[in-house]
């Protein structure tokens, strides 16, 4: 940048950043031209054309490997503001960039700051009125379950009676569904979090984790687990906690999915480039034209379980968002209607 700035200060040079690249070209350009004119104007003993040819070759270079140093430095701006985007797309961090520049460049720096601090207040503004919508949805939705509660108090008819239960329970799974959104919406900014950091993972420890805190869902269905794991442990630039809320998310959707006495398997192994973690069940699966949208936000393929388990369509779309910010894939595979599903999630090898 410092190169930047000092052209910066020269007149003609300050408000174009097309001229600073000429500039620098056009001083590239012409050292030759000058050097060989020195060499014939000042040296002293005869030369040859040979030797001259030698010299004009060797000062081009130079004066070539000179200007394209010069012009990387000078791509300096462009290479901060890329940092920047990608520092904010991949870890929200808000950069601190030089906006005391008029060309294009620093216009460029300036316009990428304030569209970064604008999306952050329209984020938090967002999130505010969520929140507060929320709050107010509760209450709205406690009116009923007051009303009916009171209605109960009153000794009703039998009839009258199972109609304020209905009410009462409905106005509790209207909480219960406001109050998960909630805890979703405060937890999704930490759970998409990028770390920086390689961290050894065992898979075999990670998947029982999973294991025993589904073991009741898993029983009730009268599902069994198979675990194939080519590969245990492996180096990830994930937080194992991340990657465990994935997994357990991708094989509690497994399980719910899934008909009652089956199996899921769960399966890891690598080739040269890459380690993979497949979670396949054989549950009711979907059609093969919707692999990608089963990752929507708010999917219309949210839909209930096999057991009536009811389903945000958010789970899927989180798990996707934490494995891509974190350098994996996350990808989802059915050959149809009930013919199961296969979820594999895919990191490149750290050696």
């Amino acid at each position: 940048m410092r190169l930047y700035q000092k052209l910066g200060t020269i007149g003609f040079l300050k408000n174009s950043y097309v001229y600073k690249f000429l500039f620098v070209a056009f001083i590239g350009i012409h050292i030759p031209l000058i050097g060989i004119l020195f060499f014939v104007i000042y040296t002293k003993v005869n030369f040859s054309a040979a030797s001259l040819l030698v010299f004009s070759l060797i000062i081009t270079l130079l004066a070539t490997g000179m200007t394209l140093f010069v012009l990387n430095k000078l791509m300096k701006p462009i290479e901060l503001a890329s940092n920047a985007l990608n520092a904010y797309r991949m870890n929200k961090k808000i950069p601190v960039l030089p906006l005391n520049h008029s060309d294009e460049a620093g216009l460029l720096l300036s316009n990428i700051h304030d569209s970064i601090a604008e999306s952050e207040k329209f984020i938090r503004e967002k999130q505010d009125l969520i929140y507060l919508l929320s709050h107010d949805l509760k209450t709205f939705a406690g009116h009923p379950g007051s009303l009916a509660a009171l209605i109960l108090e009153s000794d009703p008819t039998e009839e009258i009676k199972e109609l304020a239960q209905l009410i009462c329970q409905s106005s509790n799974e209207q909480f219960q569904y406001i109050d998960k959104f909630i805890k979703m919406l405060k937890e999704q900014d930490e759970l998409l979090k990028v770390n920086s950091e390689f961290s050894t993972i065992n898979l075999d420890e990670m998947i029982i984790s999973i294991e025993n805190q589904l073991s009741r869902l898993l029983s009730t269905k009268k599902i069994s687990l198979v675990k194939n794991l080519d590969v245990i442990v492996v180096n990830l630039k994930i937080d194992p906690e991340l990657l465990t809320r994935v997994i357990f998310n991708i094989m509690h959707n497994a399980i719910k999915f899934s008909f009652t006495a089956s199996k899921i398997e769960c399966s890891s192994y690598a080739d040269n480039k890459k380690v993979y973690l497949q979670i396949t069940d054989h549950g009711v699966g979907f059609d093969t034209d919707k692999n990608d949208t089963i990752f929507a936000k708010f999917t219309t393929m949210g839909r209930l379980g096999t057991s009536d388990e009811k389903s945000t369509g958010l789970g899927l779309y989180l798990c996707k968002q934490i494995i891509e910010r974190n350098g994996g894939t996350l990808t989802a595979n059915s050959e149809g209607e009930n013919k199961g599903a296969c979820f594999t999630i895919a990191f490149d090898i750290i050696n």
